[in-house]
């Protein structure tokens, strides 16, 4: 891709992006969901956090599956759950696993 096609499409894209962003909280008082809607969300973002756990928690293919990795997501589920800020939880749950694996249990 030449120079001048990439710098429009990273500015239209980042122009969608601004627009899409701004939109929530300039529509927040005009748009009113349902309260089974609001509850069904809440629902739904927990059930897609749970899984995506699930998923990183076993990873699939013909590696080893050690004590490391079910170490750092159970390290970070636990601070998600005591409501820790996400950075907080992110740091430590990779410094857990990448600790863990330096000590030679991976």
């Amino acid at each position: 891709m030449s120079t001048p096609i990439l710098l429009v499409a990273m500015s239209a894209l980042s122009a969608g992006t601004y627009a899409f962003r701004s939109s929530g909280p300039a529509l927040r008082n005009r748009i009113r969901f349902p309260e089974r809607a609001t509850k069904l969300l809440e629902i739904g973002a927990v059930v897609l956090l749970a899984a995506m756990v699930a998923v990183t928690t076993v990873p699939t293919g013909s590696g080893h599956l050690g004590f490391a990795l079910p170490a750092g997501v159970l390290v970070g589920g636990l601070l998600a759950w005591r409501n820790q800020p996400m950075l907080v939880v992110i740091l430590a749950a990779a410094g857990t696993t990448a600790l863990l694996r330096l000590v030679g249990l991976t």
